[in-house]
């Protein structure tokens, strides 16, 4: 059975109407590492627009993977506020969270994350799946997002039988499934040749291009420069929030300006 939408979430129409993804608030993460307190993130303001193509920038240990965790409902902040798709996330419950996870957020991820033993097909159906869509539902709409990222004719492969850029494919069109608010996507083309990579990020530019709202992490000033957007962390805190010098006509809804 589906899961039921979350009854306690406090909701913002206000930021729907505004157009805003993601509204982060003084968003604070802080570990414990036994009697040591290690402040991960710290009082961190963002505000993401629907349709903006950003990248996340950090070295090891800036804070840029617990904003990502934080951003993707992989974790729950220790204090401070974060609204996703006008909804108040940052204090729901492990279950709630996985619904919201589910419904509005698709992930890619370095290491593509692909059943071994499923066809494209069956792996980027795995979302519907969970989510109780009926079987006729889900398999026309996985078809339609394999052949988004120009994988119709490999619907019926499995990981194996592909190569490393068409596997990335197969998870960028799991994430796409689901006509997520966001798709986060975390070092999409570090397991990737430098060609592939760029294949891979033509196709986030493309998926940009059609109205997704695309946040990339990363480590890499070469894959961030397909942003419009680069937001760099370090020691916790947002260092700075530009426009990526690449796309200097870039408004605030991340599109290209005429």
């Amino acid at each position: 059975m589906p899961a039921e939408a979350p009854a306690s979430d406090t909701f913002r129409q206000d930021l729907v109407d505004e157009g805003v993804a993601i509204r982060t608030e003084d968003l604070t993460k802080t570990y414990e590492m036994g009697a040591e307190k290690v402040q991960a993130l710290r009082n961190v303001d963002l505000n993401i627009r629907r349709g903006e193509y950003v990248a996340i920038m950090g070295p090891s240990g800036s804070g840029k993977s617990t904003l990502m965790n934080l951003i993707g409902c992989l974790d729950t902040p220790t204090s401070g506020k974060y609204w996703l798709a006008g909804r108040l996330v940052s204090d729901l419950d492990d279950d709630d969270l996985a619904y919201i996870r589910n419904k509005e957020i698709g992930f890619v991820f370095q290491t593509f994350n692909l059943l071994p033993r499923a066809t494209s097909l069956h792996n980027v159906e795995l979302p519907l799946i969970y989510n109780g869509t009926p079987a006729e539902e889900r398999i026309a709409k996985a078809k339609r997002a394999l052949e988004s990222v120009d994988l119709g004719e490999r619907m019926h492969h499995k990981p194996n039988e592909l190569s490393g850029g068409q596997r990335q494919r197969v998870a960028i069109a799991r994430a796409l499934v689901n006509s997520p608010a966001i798709v986060l996507a975390d070092e999409p083309t570090g397991n990737l040749d430098s060609q592939t990579g760029e294949e891979i990020m033509h196709l986030f530019a493309r998926l940009h291009e059609q109205g997704n709202t695309i946040i990339l992490v990363t480590h890499e000033n070469d894959i961030a420069k397909h942003a419009h957007r680069v937001i760099k962390i370090r020691d916790g805190r947002v260092e700075s929030d530009e426009r990526s010098q690449y796309h200097p006509l870039a408004d605030v809804s991340g599109q290209p300006s005429a």
